[in-house]
């Protein structure tokens, strides 16, 4: 459900190292408050919510528009839970490190002692959540960022993020929150841009496009062919026949892919017969132009239509690492930790100390 906008345009900079040291400290023990006082789960619900996400970071010492906002915080995060001896467990990263994430999820399973079974399911959940937001939202966002968090019972949370121009796109994903991997499964989708045209296959709108585009690849290659040939000559006919009718220069859904190499993908998935639009994505070589290709033929040869709807949707505690709106302050950012520290150490001793620190230390704050 949408719940708001934010604006969040960009400024340029690097944290630098004696920040980005205070930044773990402070995450490690803020993370540590909310996982003593609810619980390991609540973390992950918290880091999944795009404005308690943007809160946080402002908190570790960015405003509200610097540039790193999710990668350095999410790095902060990384290393102050890199244990996992508070039950949860942080993979991915930035560029190349986005693409290790698998191999660290099975490392870092390996150490709770995780099933194959249960260690391959958030392998899984990992690669959908980037197959998804790269392939049935097509917003025009790459993927550079992904970062997988999960606890010991299994749980897990995703923020990645995609540039796209001079603008940056955050999605977030919680385990608990979703049904499925191909239906609305966001926590929330943060930009500072809507775009007019976004071709969005997860939105409930492109139901009967989903089950068509599954239809359409089971009953055979060589009939979508046909398709994609009539598709084009619908196209070609409809602007000499109806010269009312105005179209645009260029228009997403005319940039399709049906080369033999695409053909051989739809050939394979034809083969395999995937029972659900799921299974389908999750099928190697089954990209965006693809997806895009089978949605089309879905509206023009069916009448079904997919959703074109973007599905996109704080202020500082210590100062922003730019210098804007001021510099940070390291004497208070340093006795925030150490408060947060203390509290947390007292808190240990008895549930209702605990309280009452985290109480005073929000009132300083």
């Amino acid at each position: 459900m949408r719940t708001g906008i934010v604006d969040l345009p960009l400024h340029s900079g690097k944290a630098p190292r004696w920040l980005f040291t205070r930044m773990v400290r402070l995450a490690g023990r803020i993370s540590e408050a909310v996982v003593l006082e609810y619980g390991e789960d609540e973390l992950l619900r918290r880091v999944s919510d795009p404005f308690w996400f943007q809160a946080f970071s402002c908190v570790l010492g960015f405003d509200w528009h610097s540039s790193g906002t999710t990668t350095t915080t999410c790095g902060a995060l990384k290393v102050a839970l890199g244990s996992g001896d508070k039950g949860i467990f942080v993979a991915g990263g930035k560029g190349k490190t986005s693409r290790k994430t698998p191999v660290e999820i099975e490392d870092m399973a390996k150490k709770v002692q995780f099933s194959e079974e249960a260690t391959g399911r958030l392998v899984y959940a990992s690669r959908m959540a980037a197959k998804v937001d790269s392939t049935c939202v097509q917003d025009g966002y790459r993927l550079y960022h992904h970062c997988f968090m999960f606890t010991e019972n299994g749980k897990w949370a995703v923020v990645q993020q995609g540039m796209g121009g001079i603008y940056a796109r955050r999605y977030h994903w919680l385990s608990d929150s979703m049904e499925g991997f191909v239906e609305e499964p966001h926590r929330g989708i943060c930009c500072d841009e809507r775009r007019d045209k976004v071709l969005d296959m997860t939105s409930h709108d492109s139901e009967d496009v989903r089950k068509v585009s599954l239809d359409l690849v089971n009953d055979g290659p060589e009939h979508l062919r046909r398709y994609f040939r009539r598709q084009q000559t619908l196209l070609c006919d409809y602007g000499e026949t109806l010269p009312q009718l105005r179209m645009p220069a260029h228009h997403p859904v005319l940039d399709i892919d049906i080369s033999e190499r695409s053909m051989e993908v739809l050939k394979n998935a034809y083969e395999l017969q995937p029972s659900s639009y799921e299974e389908l994505i999750a099928l190697e070589g089954m990209g965006p132009a693809k997806v895009r290709a089978l949605a089309l033929v879905s509206e023009l040869v069916y009448g079904c239509a997919p959703s074109w709807q973007d599905p996109a949707k704080f202020s500082f505690a210590h100062g922003g690492k730019d210098g804007y709106p001021y510099p940070v302050d390291r004497e208070t950012y340093d006795h925030s930790v150490a408060a947060l520290a203390d509290a947390i150490e007292g808190a240990r001793m008895e549930k209702k100390e605990k309280l009452d620190a985290l109480r005073r230390l929000h009132e300083f704050i």
